[in-house]
């Protein structure tokens, strides 16, 4: 019998290695690598008794824990799929699709953007200046229910002074985060997922983890003001933009919410 080795074949093997290396990368990222080696190891060990070895008693065995165990990887691995299938939808090329279908947006809802970031903005320099600590999340299109029911419901309209006095560091709602949804403030106090990334610098506290954290599991854009050095981040799609100024905030957030 001839071995046919075609283009599709290349491309499916680059495919599956891509898959792995990407399911790898999450696991490491969540620390459940060592479970996802073992998962591996065990479909291995299952594969080369019931197929090379043909062991039909230990090769049943071992198919009814398979059987089983899918519904327990799921269960086991639910934030990692929940991510996984995430940034399937958060991907670039998704976005300028979905964009395409939704068409421009109007004059209107430019301006009332804009009416929405400038408090941000000038609050964040202001707290940057004196050194103290935020953390605001603004909702896009993955809803952040869940996250507001864990601190206090607000439902204010967007205000500097408003923003300021929420993290000043004798307010008791300072130490959460800040939730803004629909042009409004709808929450603080939150509590957010924090991220286990191994590779977030170390000099980076629990605001930043924080940060990322809700970053990595919802498309929200996630402001941080640094009360130790006063600077300004964004995480964003599991990223952080580091150090920026005035200006770099809100070309950011315009061109992210617009």
């Amino acid at each position: 019998m001839p071995f046919n080795f075609g283009i599709k074949d290349v491309i499916d093997i680059v495919l599956v290695a891509l898959l792995l290396y990407y399911i790898y990368r999450l696991m490491k990222e969540s620390r459940s690598l060592n479970i996802f080696i073992g998962v591996i190891v065990f479909v291995l060990v299952w594969l080369f008794v019931s197929q090379v070895l043909e062991m039909r008693l230990l090769g049943a065995i071992l198919d009814k824990l398979v059987g089983v165990g899918a519904l327990a990887l799921i269960v086991l691995f639910q934030e990692e799929i929940r991510r996984f299938l995430y940034s399937l939808g958060a991907h670039r090329q998704f976005k300028r699709l979905a964009k395409f279908f939704e068409g421009h947006r109007n004059a209107r809802q430019s301006e009332e953007t804009r009416q929405m970031i400038v408090p941000i903005v000038l609050a964040c320099m202001s707290m940057g200046k004196g050194k103290v600590g935020a953390l605001i999340i603004i909702e896009r299109a993955s809803p952040l229910d869940d996250i507001m029911d864990t601190g206090d419901r607000i439902d204010a309209n967007i205000n500097q002074r408003l923003i300021e006095n929420i993290f000043f560091k004798n307010s008791p709602l300072h130490d959460g985060a800040m939730i803004i949804s629909q042009k409004r403030i709808k929450a603080a106090g939150c509590i957010l997922p924090v991220s286990h990334d191994l590779n977030i610098p170390k000099e980076l506290g629990l605001r930043h983890r924080a940060a990322m954290g809700i970053s990595q599991v919802s498309d929200a854009i996630a402001i941080v003001v640094s009360e130790e050095t006063g600077r300004i981040s964004i995480a964003m799609g599991g990223q952080f933009y580091l150090r920026l100024s005035a200006e770099e905030l809100e070309q950011i957030l315009t061109t992210e919410l617009s």
